[in-house]
């Protein structure tokens, strides 16, 4: 029987930590940067918001398969995760925002005895980055291009994109088609949460050597944690939401992750038994 993939164990296990609980939509908000759900009962959650996308949505076919503008509020929050399945990237970013929503409603109940959680703490930090680090960053994420380019021995960035580095980090670039080798080498994995908008994540965390530390950051790297360590992430570095109307207005007027500092606050949730974190905590994960 085939594994499900890290998207169809992440629906399962929030179904069965929530026990199927029937949870509505109160909000979705499709942004320039990021995408936003909020639940009736508050909780939001965020993902990042594809670019590039080849096909006008005013095309007929393309429409179709575009998530079904007016009408997703109101909605069930189980029928909205499922489309983090789907082939369209649009219904993908709405699909996985609702999800991150949804895990912070199951962290806000449940306690995570097999983590560490460190509020406030940057998933760099977190991670313990040392000078000696092969690094392989997947995804020109630029603040942490700029951190890491002179403060380990090695660092690729795995992007389809060469034109997201600037002149002088091109060295830098590494092809996708090249990932696997580079992910072999690195002693420190560092996967971007756009990934589970994006696709390939499964893949990503297969290529990983078994030497490697493995971290996901970034606005949409927020879910339920026991998922991701059960397949080898080791930390990850999202937000926890703290006024969720406010960070559906700022998605919605073309906001970044830049202006979220007034409506969300940076997490690191750290696996037990990873490497000395900063300010960790050897409980687990509390109910807020």
């Amino acid at each position: 029987m085939e594994s499900k993939s890290v998207i169809q164990a992440w629906i399962s296990d929030l179904q069965e930590v929530l026990e199927n609980q029937p949870l509505a939509v109160d909000d979705v908000r499709i942004g320039v940067f990021y995408t936003a759900v909020r639940l009736s009962d508050g909780h939001a959650g965020v993902a990042f918001t594809p670019r590039g996308l080849t096909d006008s949505v005013c095309c007929p076919q393309s429409a179709a398969e575009a998530p079904l503008a007016g009408t997703l509020a109101g909605r069930s929050a189980w029928s909205l995760a499922e489309y983090a399945l789907s082939r369209a990237a649009l219904r993908r970013a709405v699909g996985v925002a609702t999800l991150n929503a949804l895990s912070a409603l199951a962290l806000g109940r449940h306690a995570i005895p097999e983590a560490r959680l460190l509020p406030g703490v940057d998933a760099l930090d977190a991670a313990g980055v040392q000078p000696q680090d092969r690094v392989a960053l997947v995804g020109a994420f630029v603040p942490f291009i700029k951190r890491l380019r002179h403060q380990v021995a090695v660092l690729w960035v795995i992007d389809k994109h060469p034109e997201a580095l600037r002149p002088d980090e091109k060295h830098l670039w590494c092809p996708p088609e090249k990932a696997p080798e580079a992910l072999k080498k690195a002693s420190l994995v560092i996967i971007t949460g756009s990934t589970l908008v994006e696709g390939g994540t499964d893949d990503l965390l297969q290529s990983v050597g078994s030497a490697c530390r493995v971290v996901m950051a970034g606005p949409t790297a927020s879910p339920w944690p026991p998922t991701f360590f059960a397949r080898g992430v080791d930390v990850l570095g999202g937000i926890h939401v703290t006024d969720g109307r406010r960070l559906l207005e700022v998605v919605s007027q073309g906001g970044s992750g830049y202006f979220f500092g007034d409506c969300a606050e940076k997490i690191s949730i750290v696996r037990l038994g990873y490497g000395a974190g900063v300010g960790e905590r050897e409980t687990g994960v509390p109910s807020r």
